[in-house]
């Protein structure tokens, strides 16, 4: 599986909260159970964003005194991770 993929169903499944970009990538590898390059992680990130299927991960809540790093997606990439599912074999 490719990484934007494997990012997407990741963060369908669950959303990743961080304080900041490195906690954020410790958290997803954590969750997937392997390693991934920060540079090509980076990268993937870009691409769905430019995509519009996740939401600019560095956000200010509400009232907040610093910014957080977190992945979740937008209903473009919902309906992309339905996607890959509707193509995926029954068993």
């Amino acid at each position: 599986m490719d990484l934007d993929r494997l990012i997407l169903e990741t963060t369908f499944r669950q959303l990743i909260l961080e304080p900041d970009k490195d906690a954020g990538l410790a958290r997803f590898e954590a969750i997937v159970g392997r390693a991934a390059a920060e540079e090509e992680f980076e990268t993937a990130v870009g691409r769905l964003l430019s995509r519009e299927l996740i939401y600019d991960p560095v956000t200010l809540p509400a009232g907040a005194l610093q910014c957080h790093w977190r992945l979740e997606l937008t209903p473009v990439g919902v309906e992309a991770v339905h996607g890959y599912s509707r193509l995926q074999p029954k068993q």
